[in-house]
């Protein structure tokens, strides 16, 4: 096996932040208008469409925590050397980069563009691209302590969006969940696997594991984030099938943001610019963490200070931004990514694991059969 990552104690976390290193990392621009893409599948059974998503998270995230738990205090990258070689290893190791790079574009490109129609339209992208680049640089360059207090803090300092959905309930029908598992299961999976796009992000855990002080308490701390994320994209989901109509919810965009801007006080009057506004300080762990994940995954294939890395992926994510100006094309990328991103997180940490254990059992005979000869 690969020799486990040397780590100092200034550069480890507690496990406990895991809760929201993990939520930090799911809860981001998919969330905003994740409705509308689920139940065009699955109808008025969405709900159970997101429900299923977060129970097969929680068994996704099962796997990889027993994978790392094999190799100890080693990740995805180092794993992935051990187990299929150095150039295949690698070869994976790149892809894993470039996975974690586009994720890192997606979030940047979806939210400039709910600036643009929610703010300012006339603002220029390449504004825009910049500033938000120059605020995950900055983030980037304190480390991975920075980056997980600020996944704190967005989470600390964000939980009073939540509570304003009570606002549409009081114009909400119950009646229109029923009836319930009208639509066949195929429907109700293909709404699940639509969710990909949303609730990814706990794939950062592969790589963050080796930083976590107290590993036997992982399983715990990343579960619970696990959890609070399917609660709520499930209370999203439920009030936004109870508010809006079924035609009304097909063709609203961005379900969540038109929530908000229903919502007035007598001192705001259009709260959904708050909303817009507040989103960056959400989806900042986002970045930052995809971003490090990228980083921690080049510095295995190159030798590149992270300063230099952070700037020449900055750069090229920066053209890519000004390459995809519509919605048509944005629209492509996520669908396209979403797809990629099914298998890379719900159906490789399984095969990897079952490798691993496998490549742990042969070895282990293999000693042992060295011992006795």
């Amino acid at each position: 096996m690969t020799k486990p990552i040397q780590l100092s104690p200034k550069d480890m976390i507690s496990a406990y932040l895991l809760f929201f290193v993990i939520h930090g990392a799911q809860v981001g621009v998919g969330i905003q208008g994740f409705q509308r893409i689920v139940y065009q599948d699955a109808r008025q059974d969405a709900w159970i469409s997101v429900l299923l998503a977060g129970i097969a998270s929680h068994i996704v995230a099962f796997f990889m925590i027993k994978t790392l738990e094999i190799y100890g205090s080693n990740d995805l990258y180092g794993i992935q050397q051990d187990i299929f070689g150095k150039w295949i290893g690698n070869l994976f190791n790149a892809m894993y980069v470039l996975y974690c790079s586009v994720a890192f574009f997606s979030v940047l490109r979806n939210y400039i563009e709910v600036i643009q129609v929610w703010l300012f339209p006339g603002i220029g992208t390449w504004f825009l691209s910049a500033t938000l680049l120059i605020v995950v640089i900055y983030a980037f360059t304190g480390g991975l302590r920075v980056i997980v207090g600020l996944a704190f803090f967005s989470i600390i300092l964000s939980l009073w969006i939540f509570p304003m959905l009570a606002f549409p309930l009081k114009y909400s029908v119950a009646e229109s969940l029923l009836p319930v598992l009208e639509n066949d299961f195929r429907s109700i999976l293909k709404g699940t696997f639509s969710m990909t796009f949303t609730i990814i992000g706990f794939e950062v855990l592969n790589v963050i594991y080796p930083f976590v002080k107290e590993k036997k308490n992982v399983q715990k701390h990343v579960h619970l984030g696990l959890l609070f994320t399917t609660f709520i994209y499930l209370s999203v989901m439920l009030v936004s099938i109870t508010y809006y109509s079924e035609g009304k919810l097909l063709k609203t965009i961005w379900a969540t943001l038109t929530l908000f801007s229903f919502i007035s006080f007598p001192f705001i009057e259009r709260f959904e610019f708050i909303a817009v506004c507040y989103w960056m300080l959400i989806i900042l762990p986002n970045m930052c963490l995809y971003l490090w994940a990228a980083y921690r995954g080049a510095i295995r294939l190159v030798n590149i200070s992270g300063t230099k890395f952070v700037w020449l992926l900055s750069f090229f994510v920066f053209i890519g931004t000004l390459i995809i100006q519509t919605r048509t094309q944005i629209n492509t990328i996520n669908t396209i990514f979403g797809h990629v991103a099914f298998y890379v997180i719900f159906v490789y940490p399984i095969l990897l694991w079952t490798l691993a254990v496998l490549k742990k059992n042969f070895t282990s005979k293999k000693v042992k059969k060295d011992e006795q000869t």
